[in-house]
């Protein structure tokens, strides 16, 4: 897991058609390595081995409730915002087998499910996903209890991060304080330069293993003109932000507003399909389903995702705790941008803009937020 800060080495250039180099030394080290591809006219989160299985020459167009694929004019690698997965599919998986048992004659075993320790190496990971990375950090491995899954997976991971070169037209990280530069948390972190006919990666080290993997990459000293030019793509995304919202005085502002009427409009198109859950970086809510075979000698455990959205999540006997579209709504928003402070000393949200452009009907976190504070009086 990476404890260092960032910035920790000199940057150095590496050529576009040398970046094989980094995949190739972390496959020798281990690492199974997981990055951005184009798959189902989306750019996913998968395996990939080469450079060529990334989106080279892709970007995307997001807005509320609409995400589509198109053709840049360059060749960027990473020329795009992000898609619908995140990282936590691989970190904090969406089905976790919890424990086996078995029955023979007047004897019942129970295995639990080992922690499964895997060499991760996430590629092109944003600094918004670096926040909700943190963010999910906080809620397995902090305190008494911590999530041995999670941790067998997140221990051992290399991270390569990308400052942004492009923002989503549902982005607002700059808002969140997340991005769109990458501030810590990394072994790697590049950013991608197309300028003057050249297409080259300024980067740095951020930890030890990331010292180690750029010794055997080949490069060059970065001068001070490549050190600008990275520095005016950052400032360009940070420019061109697609949402904005003020988010300092969100906690008090949501809980002043409980029973605001903006909660009932929202519901009236809310559709609870949980998607803004799902695709959501930093939303970690799970059940726990039980399962037995048909001769009732085996049954099993297994944890999977959830959402706040679904009737059954706040079921306790004799009903739902939140039995309307209203309430489940605002449970999730009011938890994301307010009570998430004092649970964990930050929002909940990165402003990753995944919960606009998946919601079928476009619902707007950054629009509700203004909304319910322009119906305070000033």
């Amino acid at each position: 897991m990476t404890t260092d800060g960032a910035g920790s080495g000199p940057t150095a250039i590496i050529e576009r058609r040398d970046l094989q180099a980094l995949f190739d030394v972390l496959l020798q080290r281990g690492y199974r390595v997981v990055g951005p591809t184009r798959r189902d006219e989306a750019i996913v989160y998968d395996d990939i081995a080469v450079i060529d299985q990334l989106p080279a020459g892709w970007t995307d167009e997001q807005e509320g409730g609409r995400y589509r694929l198109k053709r840049r004019e360059d060749a960027a690698l990473f020329g795009y915002a992000v898609g619908p997965h995140s990282w936590k599919k691989f970190l904090h998986a969406p089905i976790q087998q919890l424990w086996r048992a078995r029955r023979e004659g007047d004897k019942t075993t129970v295995e639990h499910e080992p922690p499964r320790p895997e060499r991760f190496a996430l590629v092109g990971v944003r600094a918004c996903e670096l926040h909700a990375i943190a963010i999910q950090d906080k809620v397995f491995l902090n305190g008494e209890h911590a999530d041995p899954h999670y941790r067998a997976r997140r221990n051992d991971a290399f991270i390569v991060s990308v400052n942004c070169g492009k923002a989503g037209g549902t982005c607002f990280c700059v808002s969140m304080n997340t991005g769109p530069k990458v501030a810590g948390g990394f072994d790697l972190n590049l950013t991608e330069l197309l300028d003057g006919g050249q297409h080259r990666f300024l980067i740095e080290a951020g930890s030890d293993a990331g010292r180690e993997v750029l010794d055997q990459l080949p490069k060059r000293p970065a001068t001070s003109q490549d050190a600008k030019a990275a520095d005016a793509v950052i400032a360009a995304t940070a420019s061109s932000m697609g949402r904005s919202m003020k988010s300092d005085d969100v906690h008090q502002l949501l809980l002043r507003n409980l029973d605001h009427v903006r909660w009932n409009n929202v519901a009236e198109r809310c559709l609870a399909c949980s998607n803004c859950t799902m695709v959501c970086p930093t939303c970690f809510c799970t059940s726990v389903e039980e399962a037995s075979d048909l001769t009732g000698t085996e049954s099993s455990r297994s944890r999977r995702w959830d959402s706040c959205f679904t009737m059954d999540y706040s079921y306790v006997h004799g009903g739902s705790v939140r039995s309307t579209t209203r309430s489940r709504y605002r449970q999730w928003m009011t938890h994301k941008l307010s009570t998430w402070h004092d649970q964990f000393g930050t929002s909940g949200c990165v402003g990753c803009g995944r919960c606009i452009t998946w919601c079928p009907v476009g619902i707007d976190i950054t629009e509700e937020v203004a909304a319910i504070r322009s119906s305070e009086p000033h």
